[in-house]
């Protein structure tokens, strides 16, 4: 795409998530990638994993101890980023989805700048992110943006850790 309207961050209030217009679709969106990315690929969101399922019907609850950024053009949410509390000085972003329509726009980067900024505001004293292996375009925009790897924290396999400080 090569529209370069600039797109907004915001966080919609608690409670409000599931009448975010197109985030429930972002969310799907993600988790059906990723599944396939896994080689476990399903047709719909009835065929997640009940844990990212859960996700997708209702982020409100699922995402009630964290905060969900959105990214809009116009009124339309074209991308979404998860960041939660930080715990032992460790804020951690999850869920980074840009619409794939929306790409190469500042999306993701827009995003991230923002979820850092509340993982400081949040009293963070650094931020913390898993991505798999095969997201090459990711880890470069995490690299890009300062994020260093680091040792894993998470057993599953092809996940590769990394963590900054906040903004």
């Amino acid at each position: 795409m090569n529209d370069h309207r600039p797109v907004s961050v915001d966080c919609p209030p608690p409670g409000s998530l599931r009448a975010v217009p197109g985030l429930a679709a972002l969310l799907t969106d993600y988790h059906l990638c990723t599944e396939a990315e896994k080689g476990a690929p399903v047709p719909d969101a009835s065929g997640l994993p009940d844990r990212y399922r859960w996700e997708t019907e209702d982020p409100d609850r699922a995402f009630a101890d964290a905060t969900v950024l959105v990214a809009r053009d116009g009124g339309a949410a074209v991308g979404c980023v998860v960041v939660t509390g930080p715990v032992d000085g460790a804020a951690e972003i999850k869920r980074l989805w840009t619409d794939p329509a929306a790409r190469g726009r500042g999306v993701a980067s827009a995003l991230v700048g923002a979820a850092l900024e509340r993982a400081g505001h949040a009293g963070a004293r650094t931020v913390r992110l898993s991505v798999w292996r095969w997201r090459t375009g990711a880890l470069a925009l995490y690299e890009r943006l300062g994020f260093a790897v680091v040792p894993s924290w998470d057993e599953r396999a092809d996940l590769v850790c990394m963590e900054r400080p906040p903004a």
